[in-house]
């Protein structure tokens, strides 16, 4: 601390973000508004994040030296993605790094096992599952099909996910230790963003409905706030807190869900981070995903979470059949767009299905939403030369 005339000066903070794709790129963008001194750890030094921190390292966040070495000088370290080393953040977490989340949430929830027994353990709703060490123990559970086999680890946007519907499915199970997850009968997929601080405050995001891609089980759409019954937004909030709650950690969660048509509501997944789902919080609410995570991290008072406007989010995929250097075809029709705000997250190379960017069109009108959000889809192509 510096004292001057009564006023107190605290140092301007270092803090560290594992992973520099486009959820550290926007971090960094909002950044920009706060006294702190950031750095990024990466493998890919031409990552979307690397020209917008203050330090870049290239380096493995799965590698305990290189989390290690990269956090131990940090007042604060958080993550851009689940997949890091959680025994180098306990570590520094021990010798004094404030870590967001805690370690202890990120082993839990990078496992999607250790994942599913903490929802049973703190009686969350959660659909029945059994683990499975190999594709025969699907065998033993045929009562579960249809089910979603889920990978332990490893699994990331569709990925480590399979469909069995039925015993002819089985061969497509995972050779690994998997959850085995009972279909639920998904009428909205639902999204709930939770904000908590040091002290235990919290603040919650307006849940918004996903709409996915039916092929690349990725998000397509995304509407906020989620068209739910009343009754169903209270189930929803509380749900999501007694999830965030429990975790006795601070930082920012995206809890998905999934309502059936009597309103019932199951947890799917929880991400202790920034996330897809809060993109469209940029521009169509007070304080954005990325604002507040910063609030968190640097102990100023939470955001206000509600929104300005009611917004649609697009995902920018990278079409099918191309892989290269990226090509965005009809951007200039597409920034023709009113009340549309384009996000290019400046990854070099495109592939099928890859996050290349994402629009957020903002209306008061739902069926206006609709229409744009299908424009966007229609106008926009990433492919190659």
């Amino acid at each position: 601390m510096v004292y001057c005339a009564g006023i107190i000066f605290a140092p301007m903070q270092k803090i560290g973000i594992l992973g520099g794709g486009q959820l550290g790129k926007m971090l960094l963008q909002a950044a920009a508004n706060y006294p702190v001194e950031t750095f990024i750890l990466e493998n890919d030094a031409n990552c979307p994040a690397a020209h917008l921190c203050h330090h870049f390292t290239k380096g493995d966040i799965k590698n305990f030296d290189a989390v290690y070495a990269f956090g131990k000088n940090l007042d604060a370290i958080t993550i851009e993605i689940e997949n890091v080393n959680v025994e180098a953040l306990e570590k520094l977490s021990q010798e004094g790094v404030k870590v967001f989340p805690h370690p202890s949430v990120l082993k839990t929830i990078k496992n999607k096992i250790l994942q599913k027994e903490y929802y049973k353990q703190h009686e969350i709703p959660s659909p029945e599952f059994i683990i499975t060490k190999n594709r025969n123990d699907i065998q033993q559970a045929l009562h579960l099909l249809p089910a979603v086999h889920k990978i332990g680890e490893g699994g990331y946007d569709g990925k480590g996910v399979q469909f069995i519907e039925t015993e002819k499915d089985i061969e497509h199970g995972f050779e690994a230790p998997s959850v085995l997850e009972k279909m639920f009968p998904i009428e909205k997929e639902i999204a709930q963003m939770v904000a908590i601080n040091e002290k235990g405050e919290t603040a919650l995001y307006p849940p918004v409905e996903m709409v996915f891609d039916p092929v690349l089980n990725l998000l397509n759409f995304q509407y906020c706030p989620a068209s739910v019954a009343e009754k169903t937004r209270w189930k929803i909030e509380a749900i999501a807190l007694s999830v965030v709650r429990n975790f006795k950690s601070p930082g920012l969660f995206a809890i998905e869900m999934f309502v059936d048509k009597e309103g019932n509501v199951m947890v799917n997944e929880t991400a202790p981070r920034v996330h897809n789902s809060g993109h469209h919080t940029i521009e169509a609410h007070y304080c954005s995903q990325f604002d507040m995570l910063w609030r968190i991290m640097l102990g100023y008072p939470l955001g206000h979470t509600d929104a300005i406007v009611p917004s649609v989010m697009v995902n920018l995929l990278g079409a099918e059949g191309y892989q290269g250097p990226a090509v965005y075809e009809g951007l200039n029709e597409l920034l023709q767009l009113e009340n549309a705000f384009v996000h290019i997250y400046g990854k070099t190379q495109t592939k099928p299905g890859r996050k290349m960017g994402h629009v957020t069109i903002l209306s008061h009108e739902k069926q206006e939403l609709v229409h744009q959000a299908a424009k966007v889809k229609q106008l926009l192509t990433i492919k190659t030369d």
